[in-house]
């Protein structure tokens, strides 16, 4: 499994690090070990709103080759989600098996079409914005419709690695990851 991660200016890095570090360990505690995945962005550096900065190792690089997208939020998300270059690269995950986010990274996804006739979630702030990109706007804090999968705000993104690790490779996994991180909230 090849995983893509998006990250741009103006991410909220916990969304980031929250879904990253339990999916992590699913190569790290050898549950999935052929488990790869690239830090994409459109731009060579990315910083949050208060300048902390993280180098992608893939930059404007098709992602049509990934088996899975996750876009984190962000309070950019508001504006990327009308940036028709941005935009368009996010589009060239058309294909892939899984798309997903955490908080406003929804807004995104459904600025590329990926939320059409979908249930989805985001930020509570955010409701209003996502109406208009998907079906239903679902208050729960991980929402899954077919190969798509939201969470909420910022403190979903562990709860949504959790998920995916036990989709990925089973609940036995899940519990083990969730122990090794001293995560004590049932998901």
């Amino acid at each position: 499994m090849k995983i893509a991660y998006i990250i741009y200016n103006g991410i909220t890095w916990l969304d980031f690090i929250g879904i990253y570090d339990p999916i992590s360990r699913l190569k790290s505690m050898n549950y999935i070990p052929d488990l790869t995945w690239d830090i994409c962005s459109f731009t060579e550096s990315i910083a949050d709103n208060f300048g902390l900065e993280i180098k992608p190792n893939k930059i404007n690089n098709d992602l049509s080759d990934y088996d899975v997208i996750i876009i984190p939020g962000g309070f950019a998300a508001l504006n990327l989600q009308t940036d028709t270059v941005f935009i368009d690269w996010i589009k060239s995950a058309s294909e892939v098996n899984y798309k997903i986010s955490v908080c406003t990274g929804s807004l995104i996804l459904g600025a590329a079409g990926f939320l059409k006739d979908k249930n989805a979630t985001t930020h509570f702030d955010a409701y209003e914005i996502l109406k208009s990109h998907c079906k239903n706007v679902s208050k729960k804090r991980i929402v899954e419709d077919g190969t798509v999968i939201t969470s909420g705000a910022v403190s979903s993104s562990i709860d949504l690695g959790l998920y995916l690790c036990e989709k990925w490779a089973g609940n036995k996994a899940a519990l083990a990851i969730q122990k090794s991180m001293d995560y004590s909230v049932k998901v």
